[in-house]
């Protein structure tokens, strides 16, 4: 084989072997544990709803990606899949809500609706209602 040849297969292998390396980190990395994180923003479910619906833009630069806490009360509780649960809080506004996904279903019995908690989740936009994802439960008020 000539050196050109061998040379083009050899960098052709590498960019193979470190996209693959790549991917296989990104699949395996952990999310952060949002209950011992420190919060971006401290905010209540009908306030950070409110802010999403008067300006999507300015709110979703705000706290996409950012992890918040968020207060508010329990409208649903609701198993995503086999693997998380969704709990909707009530945010004042009849068509939306801010839905938070837990990881792992846990026990949802401990989960009330009419309920006010306290959670860290991470933001991830706005559909209609605000997504926070990997949320874990810091105070329940009974």
């Amino acid at each position: 084989m000539k050196t050109y040849v061998k040379i083009a297969l050899f960098v052709v292998f590498f960019i193979a072997l470190i996209t693959i390396l790549a991917a296989l980190i990104l699949y395996n990395k952990k999310h952060p544990d949002t209950a011992k994180v420190k919060p971006d923003f401290i905010v209540t479910a009908t306030a950070l709803q409110k802010e999403f619906e008067d300006n999507e833009a300015t709110a979703s630069v705000r706290y996409i990606n950012k992890i918040l806490e968020v207060t508010g009360t329990i409208i649903s509780v609701t198993p995503a899949d086999s693997t998380h649960m969704n709990i909707s809080l009530k945010t004042g506004s009849e068509i939306s809500s801010v839905i938070c996904t837990f990881p792992g279903i846990g026990d949802p019995s401990k989960f009330k609706t009419g309920e006010e908690i306290t959670l860290h989740g991470e933001c991830s936009g706005f559909l209609m209602d605000v997504l926070l994802n990997n949320c874990s439960m810091i105070m329940s008020k009974k």
